[in-house]
């Protein structure tokens, strides 16, 4: 019976630190370096393709998420007020789906939106997220100013960059 109880504070103990363990971005504080598939699947890094002196909204977001859809709404409505800052909009389903969706919203027409598909799934991994949407934020020297999980209006990601 000790040796069981031994064991169970052990176990404890080990799961309650690694829950407290911060995801990758938040202990790295900068863009990852992911590859990402465009729609018409050429490979792409994330880092190579961001418009220097531009803060960046990373946004992971799944075609069949309705907070995801009615976000992407509302950014194309406002597109304006984003034109100084690059979004990349990263999905984990099949390409098709990416690709519907980007039609969709004719995310192709806006320069400042990047989107593409982690093919490799590091997203999830590096944010640590667990619900779409995801959102992470980052200067315009790309250091991390906060990620957030879950829908956003258009006022509050503006206030995150200042605007």
């Amino acid at each position: 019976m000790k040796y069981l109880l031994v064991l169970l504070v052990t176990i404890l103990s080990f799961s309650s630190a690694r829950s407290q363990a911060l995801p990758p971005y938040k202990q790295y504080k900068t863009l990852p370096a992911i590859r990402l598939l465009s729609a018409d699947s050429t490979g792409w890094e994330l880092k190579a393709k961001i418009q220097k002196n531009k803060p960046v909204m990373i946004m992971a977001f799944s075609p069949e998420c309705d907070h995801c859809k009615h976000e992407t709404e509302e950014l194309v409505k406002n597109i304006d007020k984003f034109k100084d800052i690059q979004i990349v909009m990263i999905s984990l389903l099949p390409l098709k789906n990416m690709a519907a969706f980007a039609a969709h919203y004719q995310l192709q027409k806006y320069p400042n939106i990047l989107i593409g598909k982690d093919n490799a799934f590091a997203t999830p991994t590096y944010y640590g997220f667990s619900s779409l949407p995801f959102h992470a934020f980052y200067s315009s020297n790309k250091q991390l100013i906060s990620g957030f999980e879950g829908s956003m209006s258009i006022a509050t990601i503006l206030k995150i960059f200042g605007k």
